[in-house]
């Protein structure tokens, strides 16, 4: 029998397009089922050309899957995802609730794919911030190459990070500007509609918010403890679509070419850079799709051995459903998951 999959918060923006890739990647599961609380009971939701009816968490029996794909946020994580591994069942789980648990692994597949192995400690194995997964994925194939000391990011994050009552409050108050009604701000912090809000989850002792945080010691645990890392995070206008101005400082020389090159061959990466052309991708473009776009390559003068680039994704995409996908993968491909079939795997 091939691979049984529940998808957990199955009704939320994370939740349909996990259903949306596990059918694009023509992931090989015998049977899928939607998963979500009570309330969502009943509700409906593609899969491909099927429709699926919700069930209730409460009352799902989970022995009967193999793989469970879980976006219904920390607290929920934290209770179930125990209960499910004395299932019987492996869960990929897109919140932090198991990110920095030392006994989960945290992984970017064309980072650290071998660190699924050690899924057997908890039958837990964990997403990283969408922020993070981007990062990692334009960073891994520079340390290889010859290693990276320090990072500064400053990251514009799309609202959809936020949630789905998060992309209506920017569509309410921009359509509210034009009829001048006063926005109230629920979601955020401050009005988000022709704004840019300098604050992504809470602030911290330190003065760095919680994303902040995460970023730094996301990259650590999954590329190299020896990384330094500081962040600034903003909550940009921007229904899909996260965005990242990073500066690199290398352990040893590399040009802009070099960087180019290195970075044109590389795992889930499309290099989009031409000046000359105006050739760049914008968060609009990447909607949609499966790559973390690199551009506006270029070696930074003001430190020794530095490279500065712009980075693109689709938060939903790579930031979280499609990772979450590839993780799986990753677990068919080296046998702890069996279907009958291998599986068709879409790079």
């Amino acid at each position: 029998m091939a691979t049984r999959i529940a998808v957990v918060g199955a009704t939320g923006n994370v939740g349909r397009e996990l259903l949306n890739i596990l059918e694009e990647r023509m992931f090989p599961a015998d049977e899928v089922f939607a998963v979500a609380s009570r309330r969502s009971l009943g509700k409906e939701v593609s899969y491909g050309d099927r429709t699926l009816k919700c069930h209730d968490i409460e009352q799902f029996d989970f022995s009967q899957v193999d793989l469970v794909l879980m976006s219904a946020g920390g607290s929920t994580a934290k209770e179930w995802a125990p209960k499910i591994a004395k299932a019987g069942a492996i869960t990929i789980d897109n919140s932090s609730a198991w990110r920095m648990d030392p006994d989960v692994p945290l992984v970017v597949p064309e980072c650290n794919g071998e660190a699924v192995l050690d899924y057997k400690k908890k039958m837990i194995i964990a997403n990283p911030n969408c922020s993070t997964a981007q990062l990692v994925v334009a960073l891994k194939p520079l340390h290889d190459a010859v290693g990276i000391t320090r990072v500064v990011c400053s990251t514009y994050q799309s609202v959809s990070g936020a949630g789905k009552d998060a992309m209506d409050e920017l569509w309410n108050q921009t359509r509210g500007v034009f009829v001048n009604d006063e926005p109230t701000p629920e979601v955020f912090q401050k009005e988000i509609a022709f704004n840019v809000i300098p604050q992504i989850d809470v602030f911290m002792d330190d003065g760095f918010t919680k994303e902040e945080w995460k970023m730094r010691v996301e990259t650590k645990k999954i590329l190299d403890p020896a990384i330094e890392l500081t962040a600034t995070c903003v909550r940009v206008p921007v229904f899909v679509g996260h965005s990242e101005a990073v500066n690199v400082e290398l352990a040893g020389p590399m040009s802009a070419k070099q960087a180019k090159e290195i970075l044109r061959e590389s795992p889930g990466i499309m290099l989009v850079d031409d000046p000359k052309e105006e050739l760049y991708i914008t968060p609009k473009e990447c909607v949609g799709e499966w790559a973390t776009y690199i551009s506006r390559v270029r070696v930074d003068p003001t430190v020794e051995n530095g490279l500065a680039f712009w980075c693109v994704s689709d938060n939903l995409r790579k930031g979280a459903a499609l990772n979450a996908v590839q993780i799986a993968e990753e677990l068919l491909n080296r046998g702890i998951l069996k279907p009958e079939k291998q599986p068709v795997v879409t790079n």
